[in-house]
């Protein structure tokens, strides 16, 4: 008998005919997310499951699936997942991470562009009919990208990508990671080893690229904006709960600090009333950091061989726990 799988969202057509000749499938069409209330009566049966990363995969959820042997989310992010308890039940968590790499440090960068030419204001002013002249010597000026320091926070795969896009742009980049790469590597990659509160007072741009953990919540923060230059930006596409949204809108607001540009937000999406949408120096997109129309195709590969070698005892091509 074939095992069953639950889907909280639907994947691409080619995915769901793999997951068809080998399992029972079951896909969510209702609200986005799945309520955790209908998670819960659903995964009781479920002998896998695919999530994406705003599901929240709990402890709760997790005791509810009795027969449950894989979860594989279409994310590179894993914190909405209960990881060390699907552990503990010997239940194996695979994801997606080398194969967005060059996506999210490409949507980095288009943020770092963005905010510093001021692309998408210019865009917003001439849909509202506002470009009523050619601009002078002093108007609508932006900042070159050429010699600005660049502080990489948290130097790993989209990290270092990021540093070969910011070098072919002649900026100088310095980075913070809980480990130094080796001395053969930064030269390679151009980057130089700082510590955090350096990095926070001599950047011109700040771009974030670590998880969300109980060490890094809200480590971006009115105490760490103040440290930062009045003229600096910081960008963000890592997790939205890395930054307290609440004091960034207020530093925006007060020119603490320049500008800001997020594809991630606390609680996504965002509301018709959050402060951000008030501001003109805030570049936002809908967190899709991954999502080009190569990128999902093979996170949606991944996400199904991950399943597969997870429901068949074998470790995920990217494992999480065991």
């Amino acid at each position: 008998m074939k095992g069953k799988i639950l889907l909280t969202r639907t994947l691409h057509d080619f995915a769901l005919k793999e997951l068809k000749k080998k399992f029972q499938v079951e896909i969510h069409t209702g609200k986005i997310p799945i309520p955790q209330k209908t998670l819960k009566s659903k995964i009781k049966e479920m002998d896998g499951l695919i999530c994406f990363p705003y599901d929240k995969i709990d402890k709760e959820i997790i005791q509810s699936a009795k027969n449950l042997k894989a979860i594989s989310t279409y994310s590179v992010g894993y914190d909405h997942i209960d990881t060390q308890f699907a552990k503990e039940s010997k239940i194996r968590v695979g994801y997606t991470p080398e194969v967005l790499t060059d996506a999210t440090a490409d949507m980095a960068f288009a943020l770092l562009l963005d905010s510093l030419r001021r692309i998408s204001e210019g865009d917003r002013i001439i849909r509202k009919g506002q470009w009523k002249q050619i601009y002078g010597a002093y108007d609508y000026v932006g900042l070159d990208l050429q010699g600005k320091t660049l502080g990489i926070m948290g130097l790993g795969r989209i990290g270092k990508t990021l540093a070969k896009r910011a070098k072919a742009f002649d900026m100088k980049i310095i980075y913070h990671n809980r480990k130094q790469i080796s001395k053969t590597e930064e030269k390679k990659i151009g980057v130089k080893y700082t510590t955090f509160n350096k990095l926070i007072a001599q950047s011109d741009i700040i771009s974030i690229h670590v998880p969300h953990t109980k060490q890094t919540n809200e480590m971006f923060n009115m105490k760490i904006f103040r440290k930062m230059k009045n003229t600096s930006f910081l960008i963000n596409t890592s997790r939205g709960k890395v930054v307290n949204q609440k004091d960034l809108a207020v530093a925006l607001k007060q020119k603490i600090i320049a500008g800001a540009g997020l594809d991630v937000f606390e609680t996504e999406p965002i509301k018709k009333n959050h402060p951000f949408l008030k501001l003109e120096n805030i570049v936002l997109a809908p967190h899709v950091g991954s999502s080009t129309k190569e990128t999902r195709v093979k996170m949606a590969k991944i996400t199904v061989k991950n399943l597969i070698l997870g429901m068949n005892g074998k470790k995920p091509t990217y494992s999480i726990g065991y």
